[in-house]
């Protein structure tokens, strides 16, 4: 698959929140979704004391879950760690690797925030608009946002809501465990990334996109 390239990705932050600001506008939150045969997740890990930037794609049958491709590619890191900036750290190595697939996913599960970020622009928006694909932020913690307390039983959820504004929602993913923190990406609605989400974590507390793509960005399968 081929990713447009809209923008530099060496840029001050300053130049990275205009660039967020100015695609923001582009991002999609009502179902524009294909039939769903195939979800991929991606994740990045680094290596040489962060100067490299290491991105893995695992791409799953739905609903079966079962690995269909996989890749894996790597760069030098050209932006550093800064809160609300992940995709300009992240995405150019997840580009590398999205492009050596031969499955086209139908949907995306980012290990990160879409549209529940301060300008409503992460990393899941960001790789959803530039590839024009279904995305859904599936973020371990909190970055911006208030909910109401939630029960431990899988399946429950919350609405996350920031400045007045219901960005996101915060999901218990299997029972007893700390939740996760969904929102839309691109090309979908908030329910349905939620049942999505689930469809994609039968068994442990993350889906089994984001599982498999862990595991090739940290090296731990070959």
């Amino acid at each position: 698959m081929e990713i447009q390239q809209r923008h530099e990705w060496s840029l001050t932050p300053k130049d990275a929140a205009i660039v967020q600001k100015q695609l923001q506008p582009e991002v999609i939150t009502s179902d524009r979704l294909p039939e769903v045969r195939y979800v991929a997740g991606v994740d990045v890990g680094f290596e040489e004391g962060g100067a490299v930037t290491k991105a893995a794609v695992a791409v799953l049958s739905f609903p079966e879950l079962q690995l269909v491709e996989q890749a894996i590619a790597r760069r030098p890191t050209s932006f550093p760690y800064i809160p609300g900036f992940l995709s300009f750290r992240e995405i150019p190595a997840i580009v590398d690797a999205l492009e050596q697939v031969a499955t086209t996913p139908d949907l995306i599960l980012c290990d990160g925030q879409g549209i529940a970020h301060p300008r409503r622009f992460g990393i899941a928006s960001h790789l959803g608009v530039l590839a024009d694909l279904p995305t859904i932020g599936v973020a371990k913690s909190l970055l911006v946002g208030k909910h109401d307390e939630l029960a431990e039983e899988k399946g429950n959820w919350q609405p996350l809501r920031y400045k007045g504004e219901t960005i996101g929602a915060v999901l218990r993913s299997r029972t007893g465990v700390k939740p996760l923190y969904i929102s839309v990406g691109h090309r979908i609605s908030l329910p349905t990334a939620i049942d999505y989400v689930l469809c994609c974590t039968p068994k442990y507390r993350l889906p089994e996109t984001t599982r498999w793509a862990d595991k090739l960005a940290s090296s731990r399968v070959r």
